[in-house]
């Protein structure tokens, strides 16, 4: 792997985290709790050794104002928001309207963006559409973490991933407390 020194010449492993927010959204309230974003990044980044270096935070919006303070939030915790307006689409089959944003590739192209820059990636999803571009990030001698839950995650995506955690095992360390 590849490592950077930090200046006391300390070697430190270089993280980025990617939140999927709109799976992790379904996830947390699947699971009747959620997490709190400085939450995470302390958890993951405790370690006197990891060095974060990126951490990003992905959303769909119903207008340019939706979340407006939430993303204000996240933006002053550290993380870089990319968002997209939802996307109406009719299922013929059901008869229903579902919203979506289909924020995959922005993901992917800030992984591959940034690939220079770290050594290990946090992602939380479990979206299987990321399987290919994990298995890629592995062959770049990149460890990979993918955080979902049971039930939400693909079993591709699960495979492709060098670890795998799922949100209730890490609930006491990153649950939202108020």
């Amino acid at each position: 792997m590849n490592y950077a020194n930090n200046r006391s010449g300390c070697i430190r492993d270089r993280l980025s985290i990617f939140v999927d927010g709109n799976n992790m959204f379904y996830a947390q309230q699947k699971n009747g709790w959620f997490f709190d974003p400085r939450r995470v990044l302390t958890y993951f980044t405790d370690d006197p050794h990891v060095n974060l270096i990126n951490a990003f935070w992905y959303t769909g919006l119903k207008d340019s104002q939706d979340q407006r303070g939430f993303r204000d939030a996240l933006i002053s915790l550290g993380y870089t928001v990319r968002t997209k307006i939802l996307k109406e689409y009719y299922d013929d089959n059901s008869g229903k309207y579902s919203q979506k944003a289909n924020l995959d590739i922005e993901i992917v192209v800030d992984m591959f963006n940034t690939v220079e820059q770290y050594d290990r990636v946090i992602l939380f999803s479990g979206d299987g559409d990321f399987e290919r571009a994990i298995e890629l990030l592995r062959s770049k001698n990149t460890h990979i973490t993918v955080v979902s839950t049971e039930g939400m995650i693909a079993r591709e995506l699960r495979n492709a991933t060098d670890r795998y955690v799922d949100l209730n095992d890490i609930r006491n360390h990153i649950e939202k407390n108020d």
